[in-house]
């Protein structure tokens, strides 16, 4: 069933650009708008010293949209391991190229939608440079998104807030444009905290969100992140995000169903990490699906979603 339906997908990380791939199969009418907040790893370098967004999620979405994935996957996702290029990515060079070359990071981007065939576009949630900061139960505070992913494996303390520094940048106008046209709006799964309410803190794209007709979809995490969301139900990450959304925008949640069996709750529980618990009442107002969308990684025996059983039940919304 192949579908027409405008999708726009919110977030950042794998969680991210593993959806766009089961859902490239139904549709072309996709937009992936992805987060800039990342200052760690290769991205991080080529921020500091190019002073462009970073690229990395930007590009795993590129990737999981392009009509030539197959062949261009294990080029793009190609690291240097020696010399000044050391841990850096080449698409990230790619796009940091492009940038230069079309001079903004967003018409860097713009081509590389083009050059790589992209089945729908994948552009930057804000086009402003933005850092991310964390409020910490305790009052303490700390900036950047590498620094708050690490305080929150290592000190294990809990995030009462996220804000964007500067605050309320404006959102990129194809963004707001993308949003107001969809007929399905789908955030997550992803990160709660540095992946998917970074961009509902970008000025315009949470009011955008509010006034679309489309169907507005959150897609539950299968585990809960040690150090940024212990202990965190299904509806703890709902009311989360309604903190910075507005009440009754969410109408539809996706929640796993899979029984672990002992040795992969075993391995999860190693980390620290559990199954995230659906503790949503079916009485409030959210149309409530529940399904078994996890399958084991055979590389590296972690579970991540079954991108294939996802569109399907995002299609037929």
């Amino acid at each position: 069933m192949y579908s027409k339906k405008r999708i726009v997908c919110i977030g950042g990380g794998t969680g991210l650009s593993t959806m766009l791939r089961g859902l490239k199969i139904y549709t072309d009418e996709l937009t992936a708008i992805v987060t800039v907040a990342d200052n760690g790893g290769g991205s991080g370098i080529l921020r500091r010293e190019m002073n462009m967004l970073p690229p990395g999620d930007i590009r795993n979405c590129l990737l999981a949209l392009a009509r030539t994935e197959p062949i261009l996957h294990d080029i793009f996702n190609y690291r240097f391991s020696e010399g000044s290029l050391d841990g850096q990515n080449l698409g990230n060079l790619f796009l940091a190229a492009l940038t230069d070359i079309y001079g903004s990071f967003e018409k860097g981007v713009e081509k590389a939608n083009e050059v790589l065939a992209v089945q729908g576009q994948v552009i930057p949630v804000t086009t402003e440079n933005i850092q991310l900061g964390a409020t910490y139960e305790d009052g303490s505070k700390i900036l950047g998104e590498h620094e708050i992913v690490y305080t929150n494996k290592v000190v294990r303390k809990k995030i009462s807030e996220v804000e964007l520094v500067p605050p309320k940048p404006e959102a990129y106008f194809k963004a707001i444009e993308a949003i107001l046209k969809a007929d399905i709006i789908v955030l997550g799964p992803g990160s709660l905290f540095t992946s998917i309410i970074p961009n509902l803190l970008v000025n315009g794209i949470g009011k955008a969100v509010e006034q679309s007709l489309g169907t507005v979809v959150y897609v539950g995490n299968i585990m809960t992140q040690p150090g940024e969301t212990d202990e965190f139900t299904l509806k703890m990450h709902v009311d989360e995000i309604e903190k910075y959304l507005g009440k009754n925008v969410i109408e539809c949640v996706i929640a796993n169903n899979t029984k672990l069996d002992k040795e992969i709750e075993g391995h999860y529980l190693e980390d620290d990490a559990i199954v995230v618990k659906n503790d949503l009442d079916i009485g409030e107002n959210y149309n409530i699906i529940e399904t078994n969308f996890a399958i084991l990684s055979k590389c590296t025996r972690y579970l991540r979603h079954d991108a294939k059983r996802l569109a399907e039940i995002i299609i037929e919304l």
